[in-house]
């Protein structure tokens, strides 16, 4: 997580800050874009590759107090 800027005058001690959320699929759910990539791995002669997970990048700018308030933030939002 980082501050990107500082909040305008007027709003408090609020700042701003970025968050990158990433999703994964749990262990026991089956990720069939996860094995077609693997597969077209293995096609292009890496065999190397035992498995594959695809997943998701979610990018956040959120205004709190500071980087804890932030962090909690980020993690409930995450959660539900």
């Amino acid at each position: 997580m980082e501050q990107t800027e500082q909040a305008r005058p007027g709003n408090g001690t609020q700042a701003r800050f970025a968050v990158r959320v990433h999703v994964t699929l749990k262990p026991v759910v089956n990720d069939p874009q996860g094995l077609a990539v693997r597969d077209a791995l293995h096609h292009l002669g890496y065999g190397v590759v035992d498995a594959v997970r695809v997943g998701k990048v979610v990018d956040l700018e959120i205004q709190a107090a500071d980087a804890v308030a932030a962090e909690v933030l980020a993690v409930e939002m995450a959660r539900r």
